[in-house]
């Protein structure tokens, strides 16, 4: 089974400690046991804001831990759908166009995803098995 990993546990792994890093270690962890991890180029770009080089990203996430995977164009079509299902619902947010790649992504290619924050996810993509801190409690 492939896992692919929002950026958002990643950062609660590489970032400086908060509320939900023993949880995204451990998630990490376990899917890394179980699974194959993996990026694209979303959580990547999401990622390198917290870091001053490409080199120090990728020192980081270093080859084996994480496998990249370009998104496919079907999940481009895919996030672009549900983009504008969300906003034709009335949806405002203007940063939420990476979690519908992120979430096509997975969605399209039949991985699991790995994220503390489901909601949308849940919504736009209703089939997609998804690794939350609910689903490990």
């Amino acid at each position: 089974m492939t896992t692919l990993v929002d950026s958002n546990v990643l950062i609660d792994v590489l970032g400086p400690t908060g509320p939900w890093t023993a949880w995204a270690t451990s998630a990490v962890q376990a899917a890394q046991d179980a699974d194959v991890l993996l990026i694209n180029q979303i959580v990547y770009g999401e990622l390198s804001v917290g870091f001053d080089s490409i080199e120090a990203l990728d020192l980081a996430l270093p080859e084996g831990m994480i496998e990249r995977e370009g998104l496919p164009w079907q999940a481009a079509f895919l996030a672009g759908k549900c983009f504008l299902e969300y906003r034709r619902r009335g949806g405002t947010r203007t940063g939420v166009l990476p979690d519908f790649f992120i979430g096509a992504h997975a969605a399209v290619a039949g991985y699991r995803l790995l994220t503390r924050d489901p909601r949308r996810y849940r919504t736009y993509f209703p089939s997609l098995e998804l690794i939350t801190p609910v689903t490990l409690a």
